[in-house]
């Protein structure tokens, strides 16, 4: 299946505000967030210039802003670009972003080489371009400095069934089969499907960065653990100490090896030499 932009837009134009929303809507999303958030913290510094791709409503752009970063906000939904303005306007972190613009990460013609310190592309862009992702990922190692980090977590093929086996085990075998196969979620692999992606592994991921000429630095599963644990996460939510205990676990056995393709989403962080 090819990359449709349209769609994509108007798939995140209808999803709106629980976009903001789905990030903190249980105890189990707020662990993908904690640990999508020690990655940035890890790489980002401040003062740098990061181009954030699929920004949203703005939950990563509020903690960029926090690590000192200067954020030009980018979204292919014209919808979720004036959210992420109205949230920062709310909760006081548009001084640390330099523009909100309606960008398809598939061309970035508009920035000049070597412009960003940084691209950031949490929440899976990559994914949902589909085909187009070498296209996207040469734009992107473009607009990036000599040195720049490509900070990115996209769709997990195993970590996705994991998460969704109940559903999964209910499907046609040969669907399965297909998605399996070539990794996409697509009308031709999966015809009563909404939601069309890429789903990687975390060997595919790291080859296909390195065969571009990046430098991969770091990888995390997100959820690893938790994963299909939702009412032992409202319970261990209650304890701050277990709590805290559930989060440093979490990001411990997500940079395993052994677990990198069992969460949701597969982060990476890559550098341009």
């Amino acid at each position: 299946m090819s990359y449709n932009p349209d769609q994509i837009r108007s798939e995140f134009d209808e999803y709106g505000l629980r976009e903001w929303e789905r990030l903190v809507a249980n105890p189990i999303e707020e662990i993908g967030l904690h640990v999508h958030t020690v990655l940035l913290e890890r790489f980002v510094r401040p003062g740098m210039r990061v181009l954030e791709i699929g920004a949203g409503p703005g939950r990563f752009t509020q903690i960029l802003a926090r690590l000192g970063a200067r954020v030009l906000v980018s979204d292919i939904s014209p919808v979720q670009l004036e959210l992420n303005r109205r949230k920062a306007a709310e909760h006081g972190f548009a001084a640390a972003v330099s523009a909100w613009e309606e960008v398809d990460m598939c061309d970035l013609s508009r920035y000049a080489d070597a412009s960003f310190d940084m691209v950031l592309a949490y929440g899976g862009p990559f994914s949902y371009v589909l085909d187009h992702r070498s296209q996207a990922l040469a734009e992107c190692m473009r607009v990036l400095q000599p040195g720049g980090v490509l900070l990115m977590s996209v769709m997990s093929l195993w970590g996705t069934i994991h998460f969704a086996l109940k559903g999964v085990m209910e499907t046609d075998p040969e669907f399965n089969r297909r998605i399996i196969a070539s990794g996409d979620i697509s009308p031709e692999t999966f015809p009563r499907g909404r939601k069309y992606m890429h789903l990687f592994r975390s060997a595919e991921l790291r080859d296909w960065l390195t065969n571009a000429g990046l430098t991969v630095e770091a990888m995390s599963a997100t959820r690893a653990l938790s994963t299909g644990w939702g009412e032992l996460g409202d319970e261990l939510r209650s304890s701050p100490d277990r709590w805290a205990e559930l989060l440093a676990m979490e990001v411990e056995a997500c940079a395993e090896p052994g677990a990198l393709d069992m969460g949701t989403h597969i982060i990476a962080a890559a550098r341009k030499e």
